[in-house]
């Protein structure tokens, strides 16, 4: 693979290899967990070898974070236009369950998302240099505040600092939520067995609909 490497020197020749390794990595999260993919397999995928892979990103998990980065941001982008859906006149506390509901559905139409929120902190934080770690972290701070101030302009009587508690915990849930609606064979059986088949979206839809609300009541 590397015998014919030629380095990127122009930006735009690193731009283009970095997207490159960005899209095989993609390609490789539609068929298995981040977890199971090496930076071996994902050189073979992109057609370099490991120490050319690395002349473009720190490791094999700062790839995966930033494919991370990129999803979330078009997740934002598409979130806004469907919370500016217009519906019914909302009473009581349906309009909380509609913007919960909303990032719900959204979020479990996106399983790279998910899958790649729920192996942050496990896998992918695990092997970064800390100037990665800095820029990562402040990446992450400036989406979690996106969304947070998403759903305060839907919702005006939601405390700033109650936005960002409601924010943060859609990634606490989703990160504990999708590895048990994704289980192993195995396990996706016993539990059909036992009538609890692996549910995201409505669990996780409830579940903010009741966080949301409360932090609005307790905010009056």
């Amino acid at each position: 693979m590397s015998a014919g490497f030629q380095r990127a020197r122009r930006p735009e020749q690193v731009e283009a290899r970095r997207a490159a390794i960005l899209a095989a990595a993609k390609e490789l999260l539609d068929r298995r967990p981040v977890a199971d993919i090496s930076l071996r397999e994902l050189s073979c995928q992109v057609g370099l070898a490991k120490s050319n892979v690395l002349r473009y990103f720190d490791s094999r998990e700062a790839i995966f974070l930033e494919v991370l980065d990129g999803v979330w941001t078009a997740w934002l982008d598409d979130l806004e236009k469907a919370l500016d859906e217009p519906g019914p006149a909302e009473a009581g506390f349906a309009r909380e369950e509609r913007v919960a509901g909303t990032i719900a559905r959204t979020l479990a139409e996106r399983p790279l998302l998910c899958e790649l929120i729920s192996s942050t902190a496990p896998v992918l934080e695990r092997n970064i240099p800390v100037d990665f770690a800095r820029g990562f972290k402040r990446r992450v701070a400036a989406n979690t505040e996106r969304l947070g101030t998403l759903v305060r302009d839907r919702i005006p009587e939601l405390p700033a600092e109650g936005a960002r508690h409601f924010a943060r915990g859609v990634l606490v849930l989703v990160s504990g939520s999708w590895p048990h609606a994704n289980p192993t064979a195995a396990v996706a059986a016993a539990a059909a067995e036992l009538g609890e088949p692996p549910v995201f979206a409505a669990g996780l839809g409830e579940t903010l609909t009741n966080l949301l609300a409360g932090l609005v009541a307790r905010g009056r």
